[in-house]
């Protein structure tokens, strides 16, 4: 946050004089944090700073966001701090630059007052105007509209260019790409903040089915656990409704399993083409569909598969494709998905799907996971001891995770916390790289209570842990740095 808020005033103060006018919006998260250190650098280069807080000081919780402002306060006679709770404290100003620090990276869903009136403000303010990270706004991933954004004349954005940027040029103004200090293990390995990135925030007046309805298509007459293990992982991740669609004698075991499990239940032994006008219902009603777990791979199933997914396809749905799911598929030769789809083979599935054996060299295993992603079109996770994600352009790993793992079951768990974050809409490569920190975050900490010795629904306790505290594997992490 230091390094980020300093190279904001070192671009501010190439383009401008001393004593020219500086007014900051600092939003109360972690890119105000950064408005906040932008603004004590610029009032000891002499510039006449004020700070508008929008919104309320007390909503301040993070840290280190905090400990910025308090120094700011103790600069009453450098820096002006107006604390603006409501829109109807803010107004346009006539100050020589305007700093756009209110939201950052993560943001979803249309913005709401004040913030929506500070973007209004500044748009309607005639200085020149500075965006932090990326305008508040824009969807850091998507470049979509979030209602209104900030038209910036420069955006100062850190260690590399976000996808949405790239989409969203006309509000980003001149890019410039600022290195922070992040060592390249950082941005490569998956880790707490990507948990951050994904936490769906809930209002007071959250409503169900608010928070994603997933529909998951798996289970056979051999195979009733692996559906109900994506399910309830899920379920542990916020998602609001999870129905599993299952042959008919299984989805009858599913549904005594647990009371939390809703089942539809499909005529006969196995999935059918005969199921899809049924399951069509369904689908347009879910907003993410997880296809495989324990589907089995009977002729029936194999074409009843590969039915469907052009029907999920179309429906526009995001869609996750585990287990028998991907042997259905066979060799991938050509584009099927888009980055609506994540994959989850784990060794053998990769084999089975692209062709290839996976390299047990990680930087070439890396290649081979980026290189399929891009041929696919689809977000991949091969899962190993080291899990391997890509978009086809980006590669993340993720080094959570223990030998106790090796259990089956806990692939389905980590399908299910995938396919959940999906379903809340939570863009599909962020929650692929989350997905794979948290359960391997929750099985390192269900091993560090029971050993080795693990079941898959032992990991289900520990996810909402990872959730809400993601910094609680930091210990696990030193340990065996030591």
């Amino acid at each position: 946050m230091e390094n980020a808020g300093r190279s904001v005033a070192d671009v501010i103060s190439t383009r401008f004089g001393t004593g020219s006018s500086v007014l900051v919006y600092s939003g109360v998260g972690r890119n105000g944090g950064d408005g906040m250190v932008a603004a004590r650098h610029l009032a000891a280069r002499k510039f006449k700073v004020t700070l508008r807080l929008v919104g309320d000081a007390r909503a301040i919780t993070d840290p280190i966001v905090l400990q910025n402002w308090f120094a700011l306060k103790s600069m009453s006679s450098s820096v002006k701090i107006e604390e603006c709770r409501d829109s109807s404290s803010l107004s346009e100003s006539d100050s020589d630059v305007l700093v756009d620090a209110v939201l950052g990276t993560g943001v979803k869903g249309k913005l709401r007052q004040p913030i929506l009136r500070a973007v209004q403000v500044i748009n309607a303010s005639r200085g020149f105007k500075v965006a932090v990270d990326v305008p508040t706004g824009i969807d850091s991933d998507t470049g979509e509209v979030l209602g209104e954004a900030v038209h910036a004349n420069v955006t100062v954005t850190f260690h590399s260019v976000k996808s949405g940027l790239r989409k969203a040029a006309n509000f980003c103004g001149e890019l410039n790409v600022t290195d922070i200090g992040i060592p390249p293990e950082a941005a490569i390995y998956a880790g707490p903040g990507d948990v951050e990135a994904v936490i769906v925030r809930r209002p007071s007046e959250a409503h169900k089915g608010q928070f994603g309805r997933l529909l998951v298509i798996g289970g056979s007459e051999t195979f009733s656990g692996a559906p109900c293990l994506v399910a309830l992982a899920a379920y542990r991740t916020g998602t609001d409704l999870v129905f599993v669609a299952a042959p008919e004698k299984t989805a009858r075991v599913i549904s005594a399993f647990s009371p939390n499990l809703i089942s539809i239940k499909l005529p006969g032994e196995c999935l059918a083409v005969a199921h899809i006008r049924l399951l069509r219902e369904h689908i347009e009603k879910a907003t993410a569909v997880a296809v495989g777990p324990g589907l089995g791979q009977s002729i029936k199933t194999v074409s009843a598969v590969r039915r469907i997914l052009p029907i999920i396809r179309d429906s526009r749905k995001p869609l996750l494709l585990d287990a028998d799911a991907l042997r259905c598929l066979g060799v991938v030769k050509k584009k099927l998905f888009d980055d609506s789809t994540v994959l989850t083979p784990h060794g053998g599935e990769f084999q089975a799907i692209s062709g290839k054996i996976p390299s047990k060299d990680l930087k070439v295993r890396s290649s081979e996971v980026k290189e399929f992603a891009a041929k696919s079109g689809a977000i991949t996770l091969l899962k190993g001891a080291t899990d391997v994600i890509s978009d086809g352009e980006r590669v993340r790993l993720n080094d959570t995770g223990n030998p106790g793992m090796t259990v089956g079951g806990t692939g389905d768990v980590l399908s299910g916390i995938v396919a959940g974050l999906m379903s809340q809409g939570v863009n599909t490569f962020r929650a692929a790289v989350a997905g794979a920190f948290i359960n391997g975050a929750a099985g390192d900490l269900a091993e560090e209570r029971l050993g080795y010795q693990l079941t898959p629904t032992d990991l289900l306790e520990y996810v909402p842990k990872v959730l809400n505290d993601p910094m609680c594997h930091k210990e696990i992490h030193q340990k065996r740095l030591q």
